[in-house]
């Protein structure tokens, strides 16, 4: 199973950029995925996930409203549009597989398979 996340970079405050992580070597539309991030001497912490059918999303508070998640089964592929971005999103930004989007869903080790990070550098 590879998950190959890309579209990470330097952006100024205030600006947007596209993730995406292709997956292959799994059935896509039998895992919900989520997006995890990582910044320099920080705990990994969860951004947003999407079931499998694309009917439920969630988001952790500090990007509702900035950040969206969506997929394309067709594609193996699921995506974070991070919009008004802020210096403190400066992180590696992991994605994630596994079966179910439900209760421990935050906890990064309950995920089955990771991508490696694609780095998103906010500067102020």
């Amino acid at each position: 199973v590879q998950l190959q996340a890309s579209g990470g970079g330097l952006v100024l405050a205030g600006g947007s950029l596209r993730l995406s992580c292709a997956a292959s070597g799994l059935t896509f539309s039998r895992y919900a995925m989520a997006w995890f991030r990582q910044a320099p001497g920080k705990e990994r912490e969860f951004v947003a996930g999407i079931s499998k059918n694309v009917r439920i999303t969630y988001y952790e508070d500090s990007m509702k409203g900035r950040f969206t998640i969506s997929r394309d089964n067709a594609k193996n592929t699921v995506y974070l549009q991070m919009n008004s971005l802020k210096p403190e999103d400066t992180a590696d930004y992991f994605c994630a597989a596994r079966p179910l989007l439900i209760n421990d869903y935050k906890v990064f080790a309950t995920y089955d398979y990771w991508g490696q990070g694609t780095q998103v550098t906010v500067s102020s």
